[in-house]
């Protein structure tokens, strides 16, 4: 991969946004092309009562790469959707950031699967989710 189509990638993803739920939460775009998307988050705020990284933290880490990872597969005038998302967590993180590398599994016509792991500063695995993305054509009015 170009750095000229990284860039571009990443270009494209941050002027789209992550919204709103994926800003409050603090991520942040690193990477971003067809064949890999990365994005760091804070443990800090995003914790469960005793000081571990929340299962849904990862989960909306993985959700987001994914879901935009599809959309930027489907190309314009059309929309990628989350249908089905499972992640299994082996590792909490207490501290720092944890960051996730979406990678595709599947880039197909209307279906999508990528497979987001997600690890600590130590290169720890926390958290491996799989998304998969129906995509669909925009409403012609909209």
């Amino acid at each position: 991969m170009s750095d000229v189509a990284m860039s571009e990638g990443l270009e494209w993803a941050t002027a789209r946004g992550m919204g709103a739920l994926a800003e409050k939460m603090g991520m942040r775009f690193t990477e971003f092309s067809l064949e890999r998307c990365v994005a760091t988050m804070p443990v800090e705020g995003n914790t469960q009562p005793v000081g571990l990284m929340h299962g849904g933290a990862y989960v909306v880490l993985g959700e987001s790469l994914g879901s935009m990872a599809a959309n930027l597969h489907a190309g314009p005038g059309r929309l990628a959707v989350g249908v089905d998302i499972n992640a299994t967590h082996t590792r909490s993180a207490t501290s720092g950031f944890v960051t996730g590398v979406c990678t595709p599994v599947h880039l197909g016509r209307s279906i999508t699967v990528h497979e987001i792991v997600v690890t600590d500063d130590q290169g720890r695995r926390c958290s491996t989710i799989r998304i998969t993305n129906m995509i669909k054509d925009l409403p012609q009015d909209a």
